[in-house]
C-alpha cells in the first residue's frame, strides 16, 4: 500500500512539472520556439555525433599506433635477441671445444714454442676470430703465463684489474651481455662504447687454468642497423636509466651513454633479460602537432561548419520569417473583430495553406460583411420589429461564432508548433482551410446533418493532430437523418466542449462518440443527437449549472463569460426549432459526459 502511495505522488509530482513545462512552452514566441528546434534538433545533434565520430576516428588511428608500436618493439626484440644469440652460440662452441681447451692449458716452453703452437692451432682448427661475425673480436684469457699476449689470446691477469671483469665476477653468473663505456686507457687510447658477451670457460673438468672469454659486438655496426631498419616510431635501447641503442642518429661511439629522460613520451615498453642484463625497449609515441594539423585542415573545417551549421540556420530563419509574419497578419485582423465590419488582409504572400487560409479568409469577410450590411439595411426596410429582433440575433451569433472556431484552430496551430516538428503545421493549416471553406458561407443558417458531420470529421481530424493517441472518436448517423436541416455548427460546437473540457483535461486515452438517429414512439418521432465523451466529467453541482444554462439560452446569457459556444448553439436550436428543443445532461466525475438533443421531428426549419 506504502509503494502505491508513493508512486502515485511520483506521477503526481511529473505531471505537475510536465504542465510546468507546457505552460512555460505556451508563453514563448513562435520565432523562439522554432531557434530553440534548431539547436535542439539540429545544431546539438549534429555536435554530439561530430564529436562522437572523431572520438570513434581518433581512438581508431590511437589503437593502430599502439599496434604498430607493439609490433615495432617486437622486431627490435626479435633483431636484438638475435644478434646476441649469434654471439652466445659462437661462446658455446668455443665453451665446448677441446683443442681449444689443450692449447689453453698446455705449459709452453719458449715464446717460439708458443708461436710454433698457434700457428698449428689455426692451421688445424681453421679457427678465425671473428667468428663470421663482422668487426667482431673474440678474445680468450687464461691464467697461464706461458701464452704470448697478442691476437685471440692473452693472459688473465691482463684484465684482472679492469671495471668490466670485476663487474662480470660480482655479478656472480657464468656469462653476461655487458655494455661498457671503456675510458681506462684514455688518452693514451681514445675512449668508446663497447657491447661485450663475456663468458666462463669451465666446461671440462679437471686440474685446470682459469680461462675467460670475451666477443666484443662491433657497437656502432649495431646502431647502424637500428637506424637502417627504418622503424616509423623512435627507439630507445635501455639499461636503467642509461640509453644503450637508439635510431635517432645522434649517439657517438666516443661519448659516454646519455641519460634516457622521455619517459613521458612512452607509448610501449618491453622488459626483456638478455643473457643476464635487463633491458627495457621504449617506443616512443610520435611528437604530433594538433594545432598544425587542425590549421592544414582549416578549409575542410570551415565548408563543414558551413554546410551543417550555418546553412541550416539561414534556412531556418527564411522559414521562421516565412511562417511567423504571415501568422502575425492574420492575429492582427483577428485582433480587430470586435469592430463593426471585419478587416481584410491587403497583402496576399505565398500559395501554401498560410496563404490559402488568408484568401478564405478575406472570402468569408466579405460575405459576413455583405451580410451584415443586407441584414441591417433588411430590418430597417422590410422587417417587422419582432422578426427584426431575430435577424439581429442571428446576425450577432453568425459574427461571433465564426471568430470562435477561427481562435480556437489558430491555437490548434500554436500547440503543434510546440509539440511537433515543423511539417506538421503544413497539414494542420491545410485542415484548417478545408474547415473554413465548408464555414465561410453564412448565406443561411442551417446545413444538412451530413454536411455538418463533415465539419464535425474535420474538427476532430484537426484535434487529432493535437492529441494524438490521446484521442479516438466514432461517428454513427442514419441514412435516414443526413438530409435534415439544422443550425450551422451546432453539433461541432458540443465536439468541440468534450474535446476542451472532457480529452484535454484527460491524462489517459479517450473516446468522442457522435450518434444521430430517429426514435420512434406511438404517438410521434424524434430526432436525437446524442455527443459523449469518456473525459474527466463532472460533479453534480457543475453538472446542474450546465443543464440550467443550455435548457435557458439567451441573449443576454451570451453577453456572460463561460461557454459562450454552448450558448450559442442552444439558443439557435432553440430558434429554429421554436422553442421545441430539449437537452438531456448525464455526468459522472472521472468517467464521462453525454449531451442529448432531442428534437420532435418537423420541428426543425431553415432559417
Amino acid at each position: 500500500m506504502l509503494h502505491k502511495t508513493q508512486k502515485t505522488d511520483i506521477d503526481h509530482h511529473r505531471q505537475k512539472f510536465m504542465h510546468k513545462i507546457y505552460q512555460h512552452m505556451n508563453n514563448i514566441a513562435l520565432s523562439r520556439k522554432l531557434t530553440i528546434l534548431y539547436v535542439f534538433c539540429v545544431l546539438l545533434p549534429l555536435v554530439v555525433t561530430d564529436s562522437i565520430v572523431l572520438y570513434i576516428v581518433m581512438n581508431d588511428q590511437y589503437t593502430k599506433q599502439q599496434h604498430a608500436m607493439e609490433n615495432e618493439a617486437n622486431a627490435i626484440q626479435y633483431s636484438l635477441t638475435n644478434s646476441i644469440d649469434y654471439a652466445a652460440a659462437t661462446a658455446k662452441q668455443i665453451y665446448m671445444n677441446e683443442y681449444i681447451e689443450r692449447y689453453l692449458n698446455r705449459e709452453y716452453a719458449s715464446a717460439l714454442a708458443y708461436v710454433e703452437a698457434y700457428q698449428e692451432f689455426v692451421k688445424t682448427t681453421l679457427f678465425k676470430g671473428g667468428a663470421g661475425m663482422d668487426n667482431t673480436i673474440i678474445t680468450m684469457y687464461a691464467d697461464n703465463p706461458t701464452i704470448v699476449k697478442g691476437g685471440e689470446f692473452s693472459q688473465l691477469s691482463v684484465i684482472e684489474n679492469t671495471n668490466w671483469y670485476q663487474s662480470f665476477k660480482e655479478s656472480g653468473q657464468d656469462e653476461l651481455l655487458y655494455f661498457y663505456y671503456d675510458n681506462e686507457k684514455s688518452p693514451a687510447v681514445e675512449p668508446k662504447r663497447k657491447i661485450m658477451f663475456l663468458k666462463k670457460l669451465d666446461f671440462f673438468s679437471g686440474k685446470r687454468c682459469d680461462k675467460f672469454l670475451k666477443i666484443e659486438l662491433d657497437y656502432s655496426n649495431m646502431v647502424r642497423g637500428l637506424v637502417k631498419l627504418g622503424y616509423e616510431f623512435p627507439v630507445y635501447i635501455c639499461q636503467g636509466d642509461r640509453v644503450l641503442l637508439a635510431n635517432d642518429g645522434h649517439s657517438s661511439i666516443s661519448q659516454d651513454f646519455e641519460s634516457f629522460c622521455m619517459a613521458d613520451q612512452v607509448g610501449v615498453c618491453k622488459e626483456m633479460n638478455l643473457y643476464g642484463s635487463e633491458l627495457q625497449v621504449y617506443i616512443l609515441e610520435p611528437d604530433v602537432d594538433v594545432l598544425r594539423n587542425i590549421w592544414m585542415n582549416m578549409p575542410l573545417i570551415a565548408l563543414l561548419i558551413l554546410t551543417n551549421a550555418i546553412l541550416p540556420w539561414r534556412l531556418m530563419r527564411e522559414l521562421n520569417r516565412s511562417l511567423t509574419v504571415r501568422i502575425e497578419q492574420l492575429s492582427q485582423v483577428f485582433d480587430k473583430v470586435e469592430d463593426e465590419e471585419l478587416s481584410r488582409i491587403n497583402e496576399i504572400s505565398g500559395n501554401d495553406e498560410i496563404g490559402r487560409l488568408m484568401e478564405n479568409y478575406n472570402r468569408m469577410a466579405e460575405r459576413t460583411n455583405d451580410l451584415i450590411q443586407t441584414v441591417y439595411k433588411d430590418r430597417i426596410r422590410e422587417q417587422e420589429m419582432d422578426i427584426a429582433r431575430q435577424s439581429a440575433e442571428l446576425l450577432a451569433l453568425h459574427s461571433q461564432i465564426n471568430p470562435h472556431f477561427l481562435f480556437n484552430a489558430l491555437e490548434s496551430i500554436r500547440m503543434h508548433c510546440i509539440l511537433r516538428n515543423e511539417p506538421e503545421i503544413a497539414e494542420m493549416v491545410e485542415k484548417l482551410a478545408v474547415m473554413e471553406r465548408q464555414n465561410v458561407d453564412w448565406a443561411t443558417d442551417t446545413v444538412e446533418i451530413g454536411k455538418e458531420m463533415e465539419f464535425v470529421e474535420a474538427y476532430l481530424g484537426l484535434q487529432k493532430y493535437r492529441f494524438g493517441e490521446k484521442l479516438s472518436y466514432e461517428l454513427d448517423v442514419d441514412k435516414e437523418c443526413e438530409n435534415i436541416r439544422i443550425p450551422k455548427l451546432t453539433v461541432v460546437t458540443f465536439v468541440e466542449n468534450a474535446c476542451i473540457h472532457g480529452i484535454e483535461n484527460k491524462t489517459t486515452q479517450g473516446w468522442i462518440f457522435v450518434r444521430i438517429y430517429f426514435e420512434n414512439y406511438s404517438d410521434r418521432k424524434e430526432l436525437c443527437i446524442e455527443i459523449e465523451d469518456t473525459g474527466s466529467g463532472m460533479d453534480e453541482d457543475a453538472q446542474q449549472r450546465l443543464l440550467d444554462t443550455m435548457q435557458n439560452a439567451s441573449i443576454d446569457r451570451l453577453k456572460e463569460k463561460g461557454r459562450v459556444g454552448m450558448v450559442n448553439a442552444c439558443l439557435r436550436l432553440k430558434m429554429v426549432t421554436e422553442n421545441q428543443a430539449k437537452f438531456v445532461l448525464e455526468s459522472e466525475k472521472g468517467v464521462g459526459t453525454m449531451v442529448q438533443i432531442r428534437i420532435p421531428y418537423g420541428a426543425e426549419k431553415e432559417k
